[in-house]
């Protein structure tokens, strides 16, 4: 399981959204809208499902990889 996250659209750094997810279950899931509360620039973000990913540890006392994979898009009629 890991975080969702985003970017920072002011400073470019990642951000945590606070939804857990695991990288399959979120690749399935329909494209949604949200806001985030960005501890870096005090401004909600809001954001697509399409511009979040999954950070996922690589295993235990392991560092926190980011996921550079794009995420499929779906057609409306999908």
């Amino acid at each position: 399981m890991g975080m969702l996250m985003i970017k920072c659209p002011q400073t470019g750094r990642a951000i945590a959204t606070g939804i857990k997810s695991d990288r399959d279950s979120f690749l399935r899931s329909t494209v949604f809208f949200a806001r985030t509360p960005c501890p870096i620039c005090k401004t909600d973000h809001g954001w697509f499902a399409p511009e979040a990913w999954v950070q996922e540890p690589d295993g235990p006392n392991a560092s926190a990889r980011i996921s550079s994979a794009p995420r499929p898009r779906r057609s409306p009629g999908a």
